[in-house]
């Protein structure tokens, strides 16, 4: 696939930093948990997302930004979140560079979505990650030039661009573990 920083041709300023959480729910069946924006947001309104966000001045990190978003956003307690690493970051063509950070969480957390940022509250699970056959590469053309982008399978929701890049970083790395 394309590198995420030939997004940088096309800015013309600096990208934002911001960060990501990229939470596996260690549950019978793992998954990860995404979102979907609710649709009257300024930016990538209606689309599906991770918990996440611009890194404030006041966050020490990436991965302290990722977790006080995923606590605004869904309600979930950063202390219910392992922190594992980050993933490669990823530069968007609407100009932000995020790092994904991927943390482990319990099963049944009574989570509660900001009405004002999230519509829906999914689930995608790791065995979909670990099929190689699910990621599909689609073509649009968007905001003056054709793009590919990678989509993943899913019932309902359409799991597409930077969500679906980071989430194909993951499962590479979850694919190479498994085969270690």
């Amino acid at each position: 696939p394309p590198s995420s920083d030939e997004n940088l041709a096309w800015l013309e300023t600096d990208p934002t930093p911001a960060a990501v959480l990229v939470p596996i729910v260690q549950a019978r069946e793992p998954a990860v948990l995404l979102t979907k924006r609710t649709p009257h947001l300024n930016a990538h309104a209606g689309q599906v997302s991770f918990p996440g966000g611009r890194i404030d001045a006041s966050d020490a990190d990436p991965e302290a930004a990722a977790l006080r978003e995923a606590e605004e956003e869904i309600g979930l307690p950063p202390s219910a979140v392992c922190l594992l690493g980050r993933l490669r970051k990823h530069i968007t063509s609407t100009g932000f560079c995020i790092t994904p950070v991927v943390g482990v969480i319990p099963p049944g957390l009574p989570l509660r979505p900001s009405p004002e940022e999230v519509e829906a509250l999914f689930t995608l699970p790791l065995a979909v990650l670990l099929d190689p056959s699910c990621p599909k590469r689609e073509k649009a053309f968007l905001r003056g030039r054709w793009r590919e982008y990678w989509v993943w399978p899913h019932p309902e929701f359409h799991i597409w661009g930077a969500t679906a890049a980071i989430l194909l970083q993951l499962a590479a790395l979850l694919r190479q573990q498994a085969h270690k």
